[in-house]
């Protein structure tokens, strides 16, 4: 089992930044993808943002150049920088992993980007 803890989400104006953050606890030892998935109201849930135990990095076409993600290992976090945001960006924030081939998912952190 693992647990997947969020923090970091909020009300941002358009142009603005946001850090989310995200710790694992549990069987992490095993884990090696650990990614940001957003859902907007009335939208599917879709991909942000991805990381590998390498650091090997994948981003959704809409937040490329404008979100960093980043690990770190010894801690069991993951977090999302955003930059720029966009009232387009506003949506529900959900850290996601899985291990041996069973997904987690955070409860999700609100994310509003006002105009």
């Amino acid at each position: 089992q693992v647990q997947l803890v969020e923090s970091g989400g909020g009300l941002v104006q358009a142009g603005g930044s946001l850090r989310l953050s995200c710790t694992a606890s549990g069987s992490t030892l095993s884990i090696n993808y650990m990614g940001w998935y957003r859902q907007a109201p009335g939208k599917l849930r879709e991909l942000v943002a991805g990381i590998l135990n390498d650091g090997t990095t994948n981003y959704a076409g809409s937040v490329k150049g404008r979100c960093t993600i980043s690990r770190d290992n010894a801690k069991n976090t993951v977090a999302l920088l955003m930059n720029s945001l966009k009232p387009e960006d506003t949506a529900v924030y959900y850290c996601y992993t899985a291990d041996s081939g069973r997904p987690y998912w955070g409860q999700g952190t609100q994310v509003t980007v006002s105009s």
